[in-house]
């Protein structure tokens, strides 16, 4: 089940009403489903990433915060709250599969662009509804990640 973290919901108040410093980039990463992302997951280092290569790097896939990777942000009065969508997302394996080695990934968190991986704060996480590992030349594709934004 997909969920905003209590970080992602502190960040988004600080960022606009206060206006601290954005990050200049975000990142989905991939991780394992040992210590699986909930709404008390604050960084990065709180998880397990998968093993970097064949076509993953260490940290995950870079988004620009734009129209472009974030390409779709509705209001919804029937539903009562605010909705962004991450562009589709397509991750290759080349080489081998990924992850390279070890558990295989469990869901995709969106971080922020600390330069400490360890240190990235964590916004919003989705399952990814089993443990998948991508097998040598195929891919895996991030269709349609939602963020909602709704006041209970």
């Amino acid at each position: 089940m997909p969920g905003s973290t209590n970080r992602g919901k502190f960040r988004l108040l600080d960022h606009e009403f206060r206006r601290t410093a954005l990050p200049t980039n975000y990142f989905l990463a991939l991780v394992i489903s040992s210590g699986s992302p909930g709404p008390d997951t604050n960084v990065l280092g709180d998880l397990t990433e998968i093993a970097a290569g064949n076509g993953y790097s260490a940290g995950g896939v870079s988004l620009d915060p734009n129209a472009t990777d974030f390409d779709v942000i509705t209001e919804d009065d029937d539903e009562d709250r605010g909705v962004i969508q991450i562009k589709d997302i397509t991750i290759l394996a080349a080489g081998g599969p990924i992850p390279v080695s070890g558990p295989a990934a469990f869901a995709v968190v969106l971080t922020d662009d600390d330069v400490v991986l360890a240190d990235r704060e964590i916004f919003y996480y989705w399952s990814l509804g089993a443990e998948t590992t991508i097998l040598e030349n195929n891919s895996l594709t991030l269709r349609d990640l939602t963020i909602r934004a709704r006041e209970i």
